[in-house]
């Protein structure tokens, strides 16, 4: 009996939902997930639920960044002044940046090219998959939540988007981010000399080369969060909508498959 089961077990699966999260297939254009990963390598992969790389990524981008000086370097030609630039980059690791940098672009595209395959496979496949998972410290479900107010959340505090879809390890994962941005960069102090009128001060205070992780980083928890409250919307609808033909439908009816049910 076990062997037959194994053998006719279902391939694939549109999502996991499981304690620290829920992780699902869905159409997303290579395009987008590329320019993420310009943004900031490993946010690409991220989007695409491939976390591990993705938290790898984003280590090795800060980590390379800090010892090569680029993001000062970037804020140097911004303003004109080349030779200031060139002299803070230390060119005895720029060699190990770009490689990397266009590996995680590339590796982006081609892993969403490959995943929106799986997903056609999957959907096409509609295998039932668990929409709950309790344990001894956690509890997630599939659920519908509003995307605004996603999206809200972490425009207030990147990361309260990501643990408000009850996305555990990324919202930890971006919270101490968060934390470290914002304490190196010493935004918050630049905010306070600004509301004061304290212009110069502001400037002097800020450390260009953290505060350059900002905008990217910030932006990229809004997109995050926004996108995955729509697509988890989506796939409470879509495993409501199966359960209610599988077990209410009545017997002899046929329904063109991708047809909408009201």
């Amino acid at each position: 009996m076990n062997n037959f089961r194994n053998r006719y077990r279902s391939r694939r699966y549109k999502a996991h939902v499981s304690l620290v999260g829920t992780t699902q297939l869905h159409l997303r254009s290579p395009f987008t997930i590329a320019l993420w990963s310009v943004a900031f390598p490993g946010f690409g992969h991220l989007l695409l639920n491939k976390y591990l790389r993705g938290y790898a990524l984003v280590v090795w981008e800060m980590f390379i960044n800090q010892k090569i000086h680029l993001n000062l370097a970037m804020v140097y030609s911004f303003n004109g002044q080349f030779q200031a630039a060139r002299e803070v980059l230390d060119p005895r690791f720029m060699s190990l940046y770009i490689p990397v940098y266009l590996f995680a672009i590339w590796d982006s595209y081609r892993t969403a090219v490959d995943i929106n395959k799986v997903y056609l496979l999957a959907h096409r496949e509609n295998s039932r998959f668990s929409t709950y998972s309790i344990g001894a410290f956690e509890i997630n479900y599939l659920d519908k939540r509003p995307p605004w107010l996603a999206a809200v959340w972490s425009m207030g505090i990147p990361s309260t988007g990501q643990l408000y879809l009850h996305r555990i390890i990324l919202a930890f994962f971006t919270l101490a981010y968060t934390i470290i941005l914002i304490a190196q960069s010493r935004l918050l102090l630049a905010i306070h000399h600004l509301i004061l009128g304290e212009i110069k001060a502001a400037s002097a205070v800020v450390d260009p080369q953290w505060l350059m992780y900002v905008p990217s980083f910030y932006f990229f928890t809004i997109y995050d969060a926004y996108t995955t409250s729509v697509e988890n919307n989506k796939l409470f609808v879509d495993e409501q909508r199966n359960f209610l033909l599988r077990n209410y439908q009545p017997a002899g009816t046929v329904i063109p498959a991708g047809s909408k049910v009201e």
